[in-house]
């Protein structure tokens, strides 16, 4: 097995020693570790979020396996940093969350990594966030874009709620917004007046530092 399959594995049966030796082997061997994240743990993450939908799982496993994920974050995560360099170097701030409604947190803090990386300074401002509470985030933070990440279709109709609040406060043309997720796609972001579409953490940084080349 690859150790993507591996990282993937580990997730889907909960096992945070598992996943955090998979992480430590990775690093030994100088592999892509956000290839290894997107691929593997993210990749389980998402089954298991399809599972929990389909209620074939249970949030208590939802759970188990975010805590494995995370047991593999806190040594990756550290190693992605370095690879950047000095971070937030000047790009401008974005302020990116779980929509409303949403408990999930690992993609966002993933795509969080990598847009530090790409020289933005980053305010992750947590899961299951108000939409106003965005907003005034938005606001007091003086933020260039936003991205909010929806991994179930039960909470993706925040973010069309939330561009609508965006444009209500005047912040729509001068903040980006972003919208992510895995049931999240381009036509969804063109319906809902969306700026960016982003697939996974490499899109984001790709997409958003090509929006923002000075």
């Amino acid at each position: 097995m690859t150790l993507a399959e591996d990282a993937k594995k580990a997730i889907m049966t909960y096992n945070n020693k598992e996943a955090a030796e998979v992480a430590k082997k990775a690093v030994a061997e100088g592999a892509d570790l956000v290839e290894l994240i997107e691929n593997g743990y993210s990749a389980g993450m998402t089954e298991v979020g399809a599972l929990f939908e389909a209620k074939k799982l249970y949030l208590p496993h939802v759970m188990a396996a975010a805590a494995t994920m995370n047991a593999a974050m806190e040594i990756l995560e550290p190693e992605i940093a370095k690879k950047g360099g000095d971070t937030g170097s000047g790009l401008g701030t974005v302020v990116i969350c779980s929509i409303e409604g949403d408990i999930h947190s690992i993609g966002k803090d993933i795509v969080a990594i990598m847009l530090k990386v790409a020289g933005f300074n980053v305010k992750n401002i947590g899961r299951d966030v108000p939409l106003d509470t965005i907003v005034q985030s938005c606001i007091d933070n003086k933020a260039v874009a936003v991205g909010t990440s929806a991994l179930m279709t039960s909470t993706m109709v925040g973010q069309k709620t939330f561009e609508e609040k965006m444009q209500k406060a005047g912040l729509k043309g001068k903040c980006l917004t972003n919208v992510g997720g895995a049931p999240v796609t381009q036509q969804w972001a063109d319906e809902i007046g969306a700026d960016l579409y982003t697939e996974n953490a490499s899109d984001a940084a790709a997409k958003f530092a090509a929006a923002f080349e000075k």
